[in-house]
């Protein structure tokens, strides 16, 4: 049995134009192409869909499911790999809905009594739940910066890398307080940490106006590093991008 793109199209949830495009990258041909045009896909070909969205879900980039998908063999143990991955999402998730719960209650107390949020409880556990390497390793719109940050991890300690990733989901966490403390985008506090974070660009590579304002936009339309603002606060990710084009307007010209 098989069935038309329309139909698989409704059962996936997947645009019919997507489907399309998984065909021309030879990720996903259809079981074969009708005398209309059309095409048509069988049983197989649902299968290979579904681990193809799994894995999407899971933030692997279409490049990656090919080599995935071409190197599997048995499709019942891809699909147990892909279960295991799952799971451990479901369980990062979970602490990550907790630590984004407890930030919350202690955000709340801080402006309650002016206590610093970090000091009512440890600062890493501020990071429970979060890999900041989902949204580091999306910097393919910047080739020459992802070459370069790529040369300089390679020289760094694992110790190194991981300060590295939690002073910059601290960064995100700051603005996320300046957020939620109504602080708009061109408040002096919030630029000071756009100013840091434009700074730390340019220690690596020499960014131009125009790119940090496209980096900024990023924040926004590149789906994976949306995903990480927001799952620190809803709103933070075009909260960074409106303040990144204040500061490019402002301070960059």
């Amino acid at each position: 049995m098989d069935w038309p793109i329309s139909e698989v199209a409704r059962m996936s949830g997947v645009t019919a134009r997507t489907l399309r495009h998984y065909d021309e990258i030879g990720l996903l041909p259809p079981a074969r192409i009708g005398s209309n045009g059309h095409r048509y896909y069988e049983e197989h070909q649902l299968l290979l869909l579904q681990q193809i969205l799994v894995l999407r879900e899971l933030g692997v980039g279409l490049p990656e499911i090919g080599r995935v998908l071409a190197d599997q063999v048995d499709t019942v143990e891809a699909l147990r790999g892909h279960h295991r991955r799952l799971l451990a999402e479901r369980d990062r998730l979970d602490a990550l809905a907790g630590t984004v719960s407890r930030t919350i209650a202690e955000l709340e107390q801080s402006r309650k009594d002016g206590t610093p949020m970090t000091a009512i409880n440890r600062p890493e556990n501020l990071f429970e739940g979060i890999q900041p390497s989902q949204y580091e390793g999306n910097l393919r719109d910047f080739p020459a910066l992802a070459e370069e940050a790529g040369r300089r991890a390679a020289a760094m300690t694992p110790a190194e890398i991981e300060a590295g990733q939690r002073e910059r989901t601290a960064l995100m966490i700051r603005l996320a307080e300046h957020m939620a403390g109504g602080a708009p985008a061109d408040a002096e506090p919030v630029q000071a940490e756009i100013d840091a974070q434009y700074r730390a660009l340019t220690s690596l590579y020499a960014v131009s106006a125009g790119e940090y304002r496209a980096a900024g936009r990023s924040c926004v339309e590149n789906e994976d590093w949306r995903a990480a603002y927001e799952a620190i606060a809803p709103g933070l990710a075009e909260y960074q991008r409106d303040a990144i084009e204040v500061y490019a307007a402002s301070r960059l010209g």
